[in-house]
């Protein structure tokens, strides 16, 4: 039977009217936020397994899911508000927050205690299923006027697994904020839901969010650039169709698995230098992918280009470097190409190392690189869409199973919006110090052909 869950209260959440939160707010977009303005949603959700009553959960934990909730968006007013899109006009879009703006909230039982046990397992689950856990972003509100829509940013969904425990389904507008910053929204709500008040996370100026986007220099132009492409060229993430005919499964590289990793690469190509955790784990999971194409029935020409794309935060890697706690987005895009035939042959891992370790040397990690080619970044990606390209959602350095609303720290987290862009998700573990999660959404033919490349290869 598929999880299902019951709408149990639909409301608004709403920051206190003071501070920030008490007046308007308007924040220009930079080019950083530009290329995310047609981008899908990002869904993310926690599983608590903290058993409690339906009366407990309804009487203490939503009011106080609710309150902190409130609490945090007074310090963190873009989440409350809204991307002004203008129609019919050359104005460039902006955030918008008006007091009164708020977040949409739903209050949702699961139908089976027992489906929290097998949608926190690493096994195949039908991706379908965990779409009952978080809530839609709402439509767009066009103006009275029709000068503008304006387009929501968040919401957040609370669904109680009765005498089991918690699941928390967030849901962004990428154009609001790279993982950086939503993963420290969300850590800022855990604290004050944990604690009870924002006294501890306002009076510490080191957590509080930067909003000043003079800090993101724009010598090039590049935000006028990004805007005039897109509006004569608006690429929209197309949605979903469901039933998606996905599976979502969860692999484990320990810290012992990346060392082995590392070792064989080591012996066969010595004068490599950059063998992070993130290097060999992306290259043995892209390669693992590639080389399970046949088996899963995939006829893939051998001279078909392979992409393996991911973002970098950029905010130390910016002139003048942009503060940590910069709100927003922040993140540069780098790609390492290959072809089918080079990483489905027996050195395929080996020509991934190497190509995305020259990557992340040559322009990630040189100084003044990885904007080099920014004014391409739009037209690249573009010409990548349809084409065999993978990439990665998330990164170690945002780690979430860390964020504990009062329950303990979670039991699982599932980056949803990989079901439709064709990315591995990346944490980590939850169970290995040093180890890393991975999670993967394939049809079950590819799902059982990667497993097998995936187990074989570390054997």
């Amino acid at each position: 039977m598929a999880a299902t869950a019951t709408i149990l209260e639909r409301c608004r959440v709403a920051p206190p009217l003071e501070g920030a939160a008490a007046a308007e707010q308007i924040l220009p977009l930079t080019f950083f936020d530009m290329p995310w303005l047609y981008f899908h949603p990002i869904h993310r959700l926690l599983f608590y397994k903290f058993p409690c009553s339906k009366t407990h959960f309804l009487e203490t934990i939503v009011p106080n899911f609710k309150y902190s909730l409130s609490q945090t968006l007074k310090h963190f007013f873009p989440v409350a508000g809204s991307c002004i899109y203008p129609l019919n006009s050359e104005k460039i879009p902006e955030l918008r927050y008006v007091p009164g703006d708020s977040v949409s909230v739903t209050i949702a039982e699961a139908s089976e205690a027992h489906d929290l046990n097998r949608l926190t397992g690493n096994q195949p689950r039908v991706a379908d299923e965990f779409y009952a856990f978080f809530s839609e972003l709402p439509q767009p509100e066009r103006s009275p006027e029709s000068e503008f829509d304006k387009i929501p940013l968040f919401t957040a969904q609370i669904t109680l697994f009765p005498d089991a425990g918690v699941c928390v389904g967030f849901n962004n507008h990428h154009i609001v904020g790279d993982a950086s910053s939503i993963v420290s929204f969300i850590k800022a709500w855990c604290s004050v839901a944990k604690l009870g008040s924002d006294d501890e996370f306002s009076s510490s100026s080191d957590s509080l969010p930067l909003y000043d986007r003079s800090v993101v220099s724009d010598q090039s132009g590049l935000l006028n650039h990004y805007w005039n492409q897109m509006s004569t060229s608006k690429v929209l993430s197309l949605p979903l169709k469901f039933p998606l005919n996905k599976v979502r499964a969860t692999y484990i590289l320990q810290k012992r698995d990346v060392q082995k990793l590392r070792d064989f690469v080591q012996s066969k190509k010595p004068h490599l230098t950059h063998l992070s955790s993130f290097t060999i784990t992306s290259a043995y999971v892209w390669t693992s992918l590639v080389k399970s194409a046949a088996e899963s029935g995939d006829k893939v020409a051998d001279d078909e280009p392979e992409y393996f794309a991911f973002a970098v935060d950029s905010r130390q890697r910016m002139d003048p470097p942009v503060p940590a706690a910069y709100f927003g987005n922040c993140v540069g895009m780098a790609v390492a190409i290959s072809t089918h035939a080079e990483l489905k042959g027996g050195d395929g891992f080996l020509i991934a190392v190497e190509l995305i370790g020259d990557v992340i040397g040559n322009k990630v990690n040189k100084k003044g690189e990885l904007l080099r080619d920014a004014d391409e970044w739009l037209s690249k990606f573009g010409g990548m869409i349809g084409k065999r390209m993978f990439g990665v959602a998330g990164s170690p350095k945002f780690d979430l199973y860390d964020a504990d609303f009062g329950w303990g720290n979670p039991n699982k987290f599932e980056s949803v919006s990989i079901d439709g862009d064709g990315s591995m998700s990346l944490c980590k573990s939850r169970e290995f110090d040093g180890g890393l999660e991975i999670g993967m959404s394939l049809s079950k033919e590819k799902m059982d052909a990667f497993a097998n490349i995936f187990s074989d290869g570390l054997n």
